[in-house]
């Protein structure tokens, strides 16, 4: 579960509080209930909401994990998800989580994480950048009214580079996912207008990266 804090691309983990690797900063993560989970999806939400106590606002299968060495338990198959939200805070609601955090992304390859969840962070994270070049997707870090300035910022965040503020202007034009509020902010000395996300609207790709 990626965000964004002070400009800077985070990622949510949690501290392990069972074995294996009790003790471990890992992905959240759970096995599906047949009672409870009509889909891999609705699995992957009820495990984000008791580990973390958030529900993201965007959800995406990454791609299967699979190997007799990831998990000291056995064989194990792992079907994985990655997801936007608005940074806020973090709690854990059940005894197998002692704890949840936000960390930055760039500090997290020097972490001992359990099984083999640096792979699949490092996958999430480049599925990540590519996505934020060619569609509106970073806008599920934003809060639910939000300015030209930062979506563009949050964009940079991700991707790692500066972008055209006018090549966004076109894209959220072209995009026709988004409403202009009545409503506006102070922003650099000047009142900038509040965006929102029209409802149900489905993401737009563009044939071209930003910057291209």
């Amino acid at each position: 579960m990626f965000s964004i804090k002070n400009n800077v691309l985070h990622l949510l983990l949690i501290r392990r509080a069972a074995p294996p690797f009790d003790g471990c900063w890992s992905l959240p993560g759970g096995f599906i209930d047949i009672e409870q989970d009509s889909s891999v999806e609705a699995a992957a939400m009820r495990k984000l909401q008791q580990k973390t106590g958030l529900q993201p606002g965007y959800l995406e299968q990454l791609e299967v994990f699979s190997g007799k060495g990831r998990d000291p338990r056995g064989y194990s198959v792992s079907l994985a998800f990655f997801a936007l939200v608005p940074y806020s805070a973090v709690s854990s609601n059940i005894a197998t989580v002692s704890q949840a955090s936000w960390w930055p992304v760039q500090d997290i390859a020097s972490l001992q994480l359990a099984f083999d969840h640096q792979e699949i962070i490092q996958r999430a994270h480049h599925r990540l950048k590519q996505k934020a070049l060619y569609s509106m997707l970073p806008v599920y870090c934003l809060p639910p009214a939000f300015t030209v300035g930062q979506l563009k910022a949050v964009i940079e965040a991700i991707i790692g580079k500066e972008i055209q503020r006018k090549s966004l202007m076109r894209r959220i034009e072209a995009s026709n996912m988004f409403h202009l509020t009545e409503q506006k902010v102070s922003s650099g000395g000047r009142q900038a207008q509040l965006y929102q996300l029209k409802p149900g609207v489905d993401i737009t790709h563009f044939n071209r990266n930003l910057g291209d």
